[in-house]
């Protein structure tokens, strides 16, 4: 195999992997980060940082490659994913499954330098992202299990650090959950009139009409249990500053939303980033001004 075919596979499977789009690694890196950074009390220790922002990004990559698989037969009948690898048939379905299953191993093998509760928990993680294709056929709001699959970093970042999952850490689970219903919900009103044809369910066909309410709603929810969140944990003017922000362009997100114009409900979407961050800034801040920083 001569290098230019090499380097257009490896193109292939860096698409294949959404490498190209690091929107879903950050936002499922985002609420990873609150949770080691909350359970540490701003003092996380580095490698676990290191360990947490790596597994994120092969799980994501994985978990991006099973739902291609689960999906080739519609995404061809999807403007938005008629070009993915596996739709169009560049990549072979074994192919897929082979480089999916190196990702999960080297996730795998990053976990065990953690505790026996973390490596458990990384076992539901991988369960919980091999089923979530699956739920577009059988759930009205699949976006929920997504919440609950892209939020499950928060229980092994509290297991990793404190050895037990407190309260405190399925509320924080309990805010992403609802935080994935607003951001996918906007994903969802992207493709409606395909997954109508193809018999998709989202959470934008269910909500119907009242799809954006939904999604203001959902943030609104979201804001309440981190609001919880900062007066369970004594929270000052810092933290309460970084959600101030976030519910700032959760507003924003209203005004591109509310037209239901296909383009600027994608840039609702990936706006999201920044509202992760943000609240990770409020946490970082907070934890700051108390004088506490990183294990190095």
């Amino acid at each position: 195999m001569d290098v230019a075919r090499i380097k257009d596979r490896l193109q292939l499977y860096e698409r294949l992997m959404r490498l190209d789009k690091p929107i879903g690694t950050l936002l499922l890196l985002w609420p990873t980060l609150w949770a080691v950074w909350i359970a540490a009390e701003g003092r996380p220790p580095w490698p676990v940082v290191w360990i947490f922002a790596l597994g994120t990004l092969l799980m994501r990559s994985a978990g991006c490659i099973m739902n291609d698989m689960a999906d080739a037969g519609f995404d061809a009948h999807v403007e938005r994913t008629r070009e993915r690898p596996l739709a169009q048939h560049a990549v072979s379905r074994s192919e897929a499954l082979a480089l999916a299953a190196a990702l999960v191993l080297a996730a795998f093998v990053l976990v065990l330098f953690l505790n026996r509760l973390t490596v458990f928990l990384s076992v539901v993680a991988l369960f919980l992202a091999g089923t979530y294709p699956f739920t577009k056929r059988l759930f009205s709001i699949p976006q929920a299990y997504l919440g609950i699959a892209f939020g499950f970093g928060i229980p092994m970042g509290f297991a990793a650090i404190a050895g037990t999952v407190p309260a405190l850490g399925w509320w924080l689970l309990l805010a992403n959950i609802f935080w994935a219903i607003a951001y996918d919900t906007e994903y969802a009103m992207v493709d409606r009139n395909d997954d109508l044809k193809i018999g998709i369910k989202t959470s934008a066909i269910t909500f119907g009409r009242f799809d954006v309410a939904a999604v203001m709603a959902s943030y609104a929810a979201m804001l309440a249990i981190l609001v919880y969140v900062g007066i369970d944990r004594r929270f000052g003017g810092p933290y309460y500053a970084g959600l101030a922000v976030a519910a700032a362009m959760m507003g924003y997100h209203y005004l591109l939303i509310r037209d239901r114009d296909r383009m600027r409900c994608f840039a609702a979407f990936n706006h999201n980033n920044w509202v992760g961050g943000a609240i990770f800034g409020g946490i970082l801040a907070e934890y700051g001004v108390r004088g506490a920083w990183p294990v190095w």
